[in-house]
């Protein structure tokens, strides 16, 4: 299951993109690790101020295995 969710909702700090990026790279995403709260949150780097998904941890792994 995925959420929508206000960026404000999570810290600033806690955004980070792949060590794979470019600091030119303009087609990034970023992540949120809330794993303490059984979640991760992907948002678009272009729009950081727009919303981002939510999705739990074991469905994250999942993507990141099958993209790999």
């Amino acid at each position: 299951m995925t959420h929508c969710m206000a960026p404000d909702v999570v810290p600033e700090s806690a955004w980070f993109k792949s060590s794979y990026s470019t600091e030119t790279g303009n087609s990034c995403v970023e992540i949120a690790d809330l794993s303490c709260a059984g979640q991760v949150g992907i948002r678009d780097s272009k729009h950081s101020e727009g919303p981002a998904l939510l999705v739990s941890t074991s469905a994250f792994a999942a993507f990141v295995g099958m993209a790999r």
